[in-house]
């Protein structure tokens, strides 16, 4: 399974450029799966409905299925999850791309707005491979590290380059860090 992490800021358009990537990805006949980090507590199962009771009651896991869908909620109880535990639940694909997670992910593309006024990830991360932003970047006095910029306005385009740069870089650098 070839790894591709989505990193930024909050607003700077990751689920935006993940989903226009996501159908570039699927039209050439990958199979892909996404993880979203959530850095607050979220909740999709809902006060009064059956699965609801069923978690609060102490089930540490409950599957809900219908004849479209299934999802399983995992309680951590405190014992948060890593992305290579979240990964080997997964069932094999050609390629997952990964929201958020910026410290657990090999090869990651920046999601990077400098209009956010925050600073860019990139001088300081040589994880990062390519930064898709919508300006180009400015480097200061440091050395400009070996990042690709990709127009964030192309998703085609940064998709192909993605699926490219994760094909020739081989098992090595798309594991995780900490994974053995």
């Amino acid at each position: 399974m070839k790894i591709l992490g989505l990193v930024g800021w909050s607003g700077a358009g990751k689920t935006t450029l993940l989903t226009a990537m996501l159908p570039w990805l699927v039209a050439r006949g990958l199979s892909v799966s996404t993880v979203k980090h959530a850095h607050h507590g979220f909740d999709i199962d809902h006060p009064g409905k059956d699965s609801h009771r069923h978690r609060v009651a102490g089930a540490r896991e409950v599957m809900v299925a219908s004849g479209d869908r299934w999802a399983l909620l995992h309680e951590t109880r405190g014992e948060p999850d890593g992305l290579a535990d979240l990964l080997a639940r997964l069932s094999p694909v050609d390629l997952v791309l990964v929201e958020g997670f910026k410290s657990q992910c090999r090869v990651k593309i920046e999601v990077f707005r400098p209009s956010l006024g925050k600073p860019a990830l990139w001088p300081d991360d040589p994880d990062i491979v390519a930064v898709a932003s919508d300006a180009p970047l400015e480097v200061g006095r440091r050395p400009l590290p070996d990042v690709t910029l990709l127009d964030v306005a192309d998703p085609g385009l940064i998709a192909a380059w993605a699926w490219r740069h994760l094909a020739a870089s081989g098992p090595a650098n798309v594991a995780l860090q900490g994974a053995a």
